[in-house]
């Protein structure tokens, strides 16, 4: 096959991958929104790469031709109203059915040669997730605010959730049908990345990076991302995450913050009634004790949601092992 450079690829499919028994089935989930000029090329560049694949259009309320066009090269269109990607790719997970699915936005900025070398690197070393790490081959491909707010927000998230991928905000993965079907989607926009990401660090799942080529947009296609403000949706979506997963520490450091400004409240009334043994700042008083009760309430609310987050971690873990392992769902069905 050829990449969009023109060389021939012959980098191995997923069927060279020693896979035994019957080949597993492979969707590709492209959602759209306004893409008529790229989502075509796309479509055909990935019959052309993985040619066994199922490929799935998910429209989100296009105003061109995305739907026709999409239709017209071959893809089995549907339709999300609910706008945001979260969304579309939540209403994918529910809807398509398949042993590997292979997740890429729908503005030919991705490589579709390099899907089946994914595939077979899944299926190869049994992992949940693959993670197509842009390499960008025109300077036009990837911005430097979005490369600069990609390299924030992963660092960010390596040091809150520990080590993680080189470029978290990448829209090119592949998965497991575990990780698919037992994935609890909360978010509605860009966000959904960054959300994948973080599931598979807490449940401590089995993925990889595989660099891939990044593309500009053809002519005529416009991004539909907006720095600043994907980016801090992408911020208090990492927020809300890092409550909800590791609600003793966030609880804790607020916790700290309520004793220190306690302490530093108390400590001049504490020496004037020392000295005194009068009280004549009694209003500061009172909130230096209110402050440091709400400080133990903080350190205890932490505590509680703690034990809470642990057993729905196991939750999740005991919904993603009840899933057969990649290469697994045809050889037993």
């Amino acid at each position: 096959m050829r990449g969009r450079s023109g060389e021939v690829d012959d980098r191995p499919g997923p069927r060279d991958n020693g896979y035994r028994g019957e080949p597993p089935r492979i969707a590709v989930l492209i959602p759209c929104y306004n893409e008529a000029v790229a989502v075509a090329q796309v479509v055909k560049d990935f019959q052309i790469a993985l040619p066994d694949a199922a490929i799935f259009v998910f429209d989100n309320n296009s105003t061109d031709d995305t739907v026709a066009v999409a239709r017209a090269a071959g893809a089995a269109v549907f339709s999300e109203q609910r706008q945001g990607k979260g969304f579309v790719v939540r209403r994918m997970f529910s809807d398509v059915e398949a042993d590997i699915y292979v997740l890429v936005d729908g503005d030919a900025t991705y490589d579709a040669p390099s899907a089946p070398k994914m595939v077979a690197r899944l299926l190869d070393d049994r992992l949940d997730m693959v993670v197509g790490t842009r390499v960008d081959r025109e300077v036009e491909a990837y911005r430097a605010g979005h490369r600069t707010g990609n390299w924030l927000l992963t660092s960010f998230v390596a040091t809150v959730f520990g080590p993680t991928f080189n470029d978290m905000l990448s829209g090119y993965r592949v998965f497991s049908r575990r990780f698919v079907k037992s994935f609890p989607m909360l978010s509605g926009g860009f966000e959904v990345e960054t959300e994948l990401t973080v599931h598979a660090l807490e449940l401590g799942l089995a993925v990889a990076e595989i660099e891939t080529p990044y593309f500009a947009r053809p002519d005529g296609s416009v991004s539909k991302l907006n720095t600043w403000r994907d980016g801090f949706r992408i911020l208090w979506m990492i927020a809300q995450l890092y409550r909800s997963e590791r609600p003793l520490p966030f609880f804790g450091v607020i916790g700290y913050a309520l004793v220190v400004a306690s302490i530093a409240l108390a400590a001049p009334v504490v020496v004037t009634f020392w000295e005194t043994g009068l009280v004549p700042r009694l209003p500061t008083a009172v909130l230096a004790m209110g402050m440091m009760l709400l400080a133990f309430l903080s350190f205890a609310v932490g505590l509680v949601l703690d034990t809470v987050t642990r057993g729905r971690r196991e939750m999740k873990l005991l919904a993603f092992l009840g899933h057969r392992a990649p290469g697994e769902e045809r050889r037993r069905s």
